[in-house]
């Protein structure tokens, strides 16, 4: 069986994020790693190298692959930040018009940087992610 490459380390990740480089990333990563934090009600756990993590889901495919995850999170990179919600970005259009400059990936949301979207939207798009990867898979605390 697979199992996945990405899973929680022990490092903290409010020592992760005041490393990051450069200054105006590190606020960014301050930011956000506040804004999950109230958001979930979870501990931010680092998942990786670089990925801060909050809460988990357990999964099992109908092809019998089973693990866990994250359930959301982000990464401060030095050089977009991305914001992760595990059932993908496709389903939330409405909320995607508003937000402001971004790119997506499958379950990547790409940002330059904080100041180009609306944060309050950003929240709304986390608690509809979680909410409905809840309704698939039990979203847990790690």
């Amino acid at each position: 069986m697979v199992e996945n490459k990405t899973k929680v380390t022990a490092v903290t990740p409010r020592d992760f994020v005041g490393a990051v480089a450069p200054a105006g990333r590190r606020a960014d990563g301050l930011v956000l790693l506040e804004m999950f934090s109230r958001i979930t009600g979870f501990e931010p756990r680092m998942w990786g190298q670089s990925i801060i993590g909050y809460g988990r889901y357990y999964y099992t495919y109908d092809s019998g692959h089973s693990g866990s995850y994250l359930a959301t999170g982000f990464s401060p990179r030095k050089a977009k930040p991305v914001v992760y919600i595990m059932p993908g970005y496709q389903g939330y259009p409405e909320i995607m018009a508003r937000l402001g400059k971004h790119r997506l990936g499958k379950s990547c949301l790409y940002i330059n940087k904080l100041a180009d979207i609306d944060l309050s939207v950003l929240e709304e798009l986390v608690h509809a992610g979680l909410a409905d990867l809840d309704k698939l898979w039990k979203v847990h605390p790690v």
